[in-house]
């Protein structure tokens, strides 16, 4: 029973595990593996995931997404502020992260408006936050893991980097606006968040301050200033010390299934046929490929499969970053929202699945045509 719901939870960790470990009976381990790991990927993601945990913990974005809402004074404010702090908050502490502390959150706000009211923004609202943090996360290499990866793997400085997403991020913070004015349309125009209160335990002031310092540590390795060694160490001994609790929040199984990926992508690599075929299916069509491709294994394995196959890095960026959009899947993080809308309301699962893939659908599609357009 515990191994079928390891294997439920960590469906994508297992898979990878599963690929790499076929692969080696087509490529025996040898010398050759270590070469296969991407040290800086994995290091640079260790720090960040635990200076968010650690900020998170300490009720960090907790208090900042409260804060917010105290101004807001309509309907179309409050949904302009949860679904902006999900869009903007991807940015800086990862589409993960951004879900994670704002859509429960969502829920308590809502909670105190009147039953009518909350049962028709509920549904909308986390959808949208969900859409919001994909696309988001998709303007910094620290947005989401395939970001970093890619970013890292690319050379490019950090402003070729948003330079390169800033009009695909432009035109999906637009549709956003769009999409709040049209759900508040009909709405009560005055709303209160009267209701909210800070969280009652206080944060613990030196430990904030620490993670901000070593969140600082983290750009300055992100930007290739710091030895991503060093940030590292930084982080990691720091934890040990003053916060150990943190590191028992770091996502652990994206990390090993990173290392389960470059095993199977490297030993794919040495396997001339294959590598011969994904490259001709590839070639002029990287952005194509990586969004479908992201529809069926999400985007941040479909990043580190075609990676191997192309040196087109600034085409997979956009294909994986809009990859994101459409299925469930084609972003984890998407299945975080749904496990809350799942636990908090049962009933209104098929709302949300129809709402969620059409609207991504929809965002996707215009997303798609502005990428055609700047061809």
């Amino acid at each position: 029973m515990k191994i079928k719901q390891f294997v439920k939870q960590e469906m994508v960790l297992c898979v990878a595990a599963v690929l790499a470990v076929l692969s080696m009976f087509f490529v025996p381990p040898d010398a050759a593996y270590i070469g296969y790991i991407d040290l800086r990927t994995l290091a640079i993601l260790f720090s960040l995931m635990t200076v968010m945990a650690g900020l998170r913990r300490q009720g960090v974005f907790d208090r900042l997404g409260r804060t917010l809402l105290a101004q807001t004074g309509s309907t179309l404010q409050l949904a302009l502020v949860l679904v902006g702090l999900c869009f903007f908050g991807s940015m800086v502490i990862t589409n993960d992260v951004s879900l994670l502390t704002f859509v429960p959150f969502t829920f308590v706000v809502l909670s105190g408006l009147a039953p009518d009211a909350r049962r028709a923004l509920t549904v909308p609202v986390v959808c949208m936050q969900t859409i919001a943090a994909n696309l988001g996360s998709m303007l910094t290499p620290i947005g989401n893991p395939q970001n970093l990866y890619l970013y890292g793997k690319s050379g490019m400085s950090i402003a070729a980097f948003i330079s390169l997403m800033l009009p695909y991020t432009v035109v999906s913070l637009l549709l956003l606006v769009l999409w709040a004015g049209a759900l508040c349309r009909g709405q009560a125009s005055a709303c209160s968040c009267a209701h909210l209160q800070q969280p009652d335990a206080a944060a613990d002031r030196k430990i904030v301050l620490l993670d901000a310092a070593l969140f600082v540590v983290c750009l300055l390795a992100v930007i290739r200033v710091l030895p991503y060694g060093v940030a590292f160490a930084a982080v990691l001994l720091c934890t040990l010390f003053a916060d150990r609790s943190t590191l028992r929040c770091v996502d652990y199984s994206l990390l090993l299934t990173f290392v389960a990926f470059f095993i199977f992508i490297g030993n794919l690599g040495r396997v001339q046929a294959f590598s011969d075929w994904l490259q001709a299916i590839l070639t002029g069509r990287e952005v194509p490929v990586a969004v479908l491709a992201s529809q069926v294994t999400s985007n941040v394995p479909a990043a580190l499969l075609l990676s191997g196959f192309t040196d087109k890095t600034s085409a997979l960026i956009i294909g994986t970053n809009l990859g994101g959009l459409g299925t469930l899947i084609a972003s984890m993080a998407s299945l975080i929202s749904y496990r809350q809308i799942a636990r908090e309301l049962p009933e209104e699962k098929g709302r949300y699945f129809k709402l969620f893939t059409l609207s991504n659908l929809v965002f996707l599609a215009i997303l798609l045509v502005e990428w055609w357009g700047l061809q």
